[in-house]
């Protein structure tokens, strides 16, 4: 079976093949960073925009990558939320198309769950009971696993996501767009013991992130100190905010490792491409005796390989969309359920 998975919840407009045994076919991803760069962050209407203009092209693109043409397709998988609803319309109408046209089968995947999937990407043997902590820049969530499919939402972040704190920090510092990627290259060469910021902690004792106090605090510090590129300390300070960040992350994670005793550990998202969250994170899994499994770089990020994989095993499973047109996107989630 071939499967055509498409994503573009955010500002990657993706589109993939996945063949036989779950084998990536193509993975084509374009990138809006330079169209964002200017504001220090992503502008909606022109993400959906260049969505717009893209998606028929990298659809080809995969294709013709994969060998492959489109009549050859068997089903369809696509980013059905959560996001930006103006990004994820522009890909869930052009499956929608596509499906209805050459009535294929569609079937709908969450942005997160997917996430998740990327690490089954590269490791086929996960023993469950799983716990995955997702890090980007738009979602900060651990989601627990029994077993295949199944999803429990565990915590989340109630405002900004861990990914969103560093590039406003950095949009501050005047660094770049991206600028979680940015400060984790100048982080290495810092004292990240530096400057002190407290640990968030939730008044209800739940496991939910908040980076907003983190982030203000950072604001608070570049203020009183006059932190900028030119400071002695500068590289001291985003070393240090970065391990604020890396601390609220684990603190949590180490609780629930605590309470739901998984398996196994994923650390999933944009943001577990950076070395020291991804180095933190296996040695907090050493001391619990657990195995970690990272998607390769290129699946961390939002990606439609991952979408195309959560399709297939979803189709598997006998789980499909029944009315494609009915399908429509969601911006935001209540909760993650089993699919």
């Amino acid at each position: 079976m071939n499967i055509l998975g498409i994503e573009t919840s955010c500002d990657e407009t993706a589109a993939a093949v996945l063949g036989e045994g779950r084998t990536v076919l193509s993975s084509i991803v374009l990138s809006q960073d330079e169209i964002h760069a200017p504001y220090g962050g992503i502008v909606p209407e022109l993400a959906s925009r260049q969505h717009i203009s893209s998606i028929a092209l990298v659809v080809e693109e995969s294709l013709q990558r994969a060998r492959i043409k489109i009549k050859d397709i068997d089903a369809y998988a696509v980013t059905q939320g959560p996001g930006l609803i103006g990004s994820l319309l522009v890909g869930l109408s052009f499956a929608k198309g596509l499906a209805y046209y050459f009535q294929k089968p569609l079937i709908p995947v969450d942005h997160l769950q997917a996430h998740i999937e990327s690490a089954f990407l590269d490791n086929k043997k996960i023993t469950f009971p799983v716990l995955a902590l997702i890090v980007s820049g738009g979602h900060t969530s651990i989601v627990f696993m029994k077993k295949d499919l199944n999803y429990q939402l565990i915590s989340r972040t109630r405002d900004d996501a861990a990914g969103e704190a560093l590039d406003k920090i950095a949009k501050v510092l005047d660094l770049g767009y991206p600028g979680g990627p940015i400060i984790d290259k100048l982080a290495a060469n810092g004292d990240d013991r530096r400057f002190a910021f407290a640990l968030p902690q939730m008044t209800d004792k739940s496991l939910d992130f908040s980076f907003s106090g983190l982030k203000t605090s950072a604001l608070k510090k570049i203020k009183e100190h006059k932190i900028s590129k030119k400071h002695p300390q500068f590289v001291d300070f985003v070393a240090s905010f970065q391990r604020a960040i890396i601390r609220a992350l684990l603190s949590n994670l180490g609780q629930a490792l605590t309470e739901f005793k998984p398996s196994s550990l994923i650390l999933c998202g944009g943001v577990a491409r950076n070395k020291k969250l991804r180095q933190t994170f296996e040695e907090l899994a050493r001391q619990h005796h657990l195995p970690v499994f990272i998607p390769s770089p290129q699946y961390c990020t939002d990606n439609a390989a991952m979408v195309a994989a959560l399709g297939l095993k979803k189709l598997s499973c006998g789980k499909r969309q029944t009315s494609v047109l009915a399908l429509n996107a969601y911006p935001r989630f209540p909760s993650i359920k089993s699919s």
